[in-house]
């Protein structure tokens, strides 16, 4: 048995899972809903081999809980299991609050959020970037959206892991090749 496999055999999920499952009635505009993008963004940590940070995987199950489920019981999370406080913490972090801007608050973890809070912040937004296409959203919001990630979370993914900043820089060359190519809607050159 290799260390990953032992790391990821140590790893109790499901009250965390649970939690999350409040999310599946938070629909997305791609389609789906906010249940399967936590843990979709679970899978991009483990798919860049973070098997042994728990606290960062579990966080990243109820990312968005918080923020989108305002009367979530607090108390209850930071009594799931002995991550609970620091994986609320975390949540936290990345949670904007309602008086802050999306600039304001992206620029308060870029300048001072923790390690973990950048990770979860780039895997977060991979998978936002995995699921944005020309035909969910209008040229303009997805052309500020890419400006935003190019200037805010692509610097956190530069100091935090540069494989992950690799493929952010590729998702958003291919974003805004596809902003420009698509000019006859429902055209695709076949």
């Amino acid at each position: 048995m290799n260390d990953d496999t032992r790391k990821l055999q140590n790893l109790v999920l499901a009250p965390w899972i649970i939690k999350a499952t409040a999310l599946i009635g938070i629909h997305r505009n791609v389609g789906g809903n906010q249940f399967r993008h936590g843990l979709a963004t679970m899978a991009i940590l483990l798919d860049y081999k973070l098997f042994g940070d728990y606290v960062l995987l579990k966080a990243s199950v109820i990312h968005d809980l918080i923020e989108d489920i305002p009367d979530t019981n607090e108390y209850e999370l930071r009594h799931l299991d002995e991550d609970a406080d620091k994986v609320v913490d975390l949540v936290k972090e990345v949670t904007k609050r309602k008086d802050q801007s999306k600039i304001d608050f992206l620029k308060s973890i870029l300048k001072q959020g923790s390690g973990n809070a950048k990770i979860l912040k780039v895997a977060d937004r991979i998978s936002n970037l995995t699921d944005l296409h020309r035909d969910h959203y209008p040229r303009e919001k997805m052309a500020r959206y890419l400006n935003q990630t190019q200037e805010y979370i692509l610097p956190m993914a530069q100091e935090v892991n540069k494989d992950m900043a690799v493929e952010l820089n590729d998702l958003i060359k291919i974003r805004r090749q596809q902003l420009n190519y698509v000019k006859y809607p429902g055209f695709f050159g076949l």
